[in-house]
């Protein structure tokens, strides 16, 4: 079985080139699926669990997952959402299966499964031009409102990082691969870094 985890800045491209790498390697894919299974299994409306497991409210929980996932008090709803998105998580690499995982800290938490760990990054401008070209017609941001949007998720996923796994989000020594998509067709790169972790899977096999 491979696993191949993304993880990724907001507006870098990270979800396109998950499920693009999934289709090129014929694997299964994963991302929103995890919160549509949380969702079903906790009988909640999925924007919730959503909305609750992106914010940036988990430092007010007392114990870290990598400390002790025991002691967290369970009576926490956000708590509880990141225990059963772990749950969901192992759940699919018991699976067996060949499969490409967007975000989730799914790199950490799969670790005993060795997978190829990819970081997505770009530069600010990037990230602004590509999110502004895929926003809902409603959301009617400016390039500053944006960029600050930008920069609220990714502390977001860095706070939920670091209570879930006591990492550092983005730590390049956490991956396998870091890929800057800034000036780089996705399509392209998909074909680069699929070629790539064919190699990395030779290499740790043999």
């Amino acid at each position: 079985m491979k696993i191949i985890t993304i993880s990724r800045e907001f507006g870098s491209g990270g979800r396109e080139l998950g499920k693009r790498l999934a289709e090129v390697l014929d694997y299964d894919y994963y991302d929103k699926e995890i919160i549509t299974a949380i969702a079903s299994n906790k009988g909640l409306d999925e924007d919730y669990v959503a909305r609750s497991i992106e914010q940036d409210r988990w430092q007010n929980i007392p114990l870290t997952f990598h400390q002790s996932v025991a002691g967290i008090p369970l009576d926490t709803t956000h708590t509880d959402l990141l225990l059963e998105q772990k749950r969901v998580i192992e759940e699919i690499a018991k699976k067996g299966k060949n499969c490409v995982i967007v975000g989730r800290n799914a790199d950490v938490l799969l670790r005993d499964y060795h997978p190829f760990n990819i970081f997505v990054c770009a530069d600010m401008e990037a990230k602004i031009r590509r999110c502004l070209e895929r926003s809902p017609e409603d959301e009617c941001l400016n390039t500053k409102e944006m960029e600050r949007k930008i920069s609220k998720v990714d502390k977001s996923r860095a706070q939920t990082r670091s209570l879930v796994t006591g990492g550092s989000w983005g730590d390049r020594s956490a991956y396998h691969l870091t890929v800057n998509t800034s000036s780089w067709n996705l399509q392209e790169l998909t074909l680069a870094i699929a070629e790539f972790s064919k190699s990395w899977y030779e290499r740790t096999s043999s």
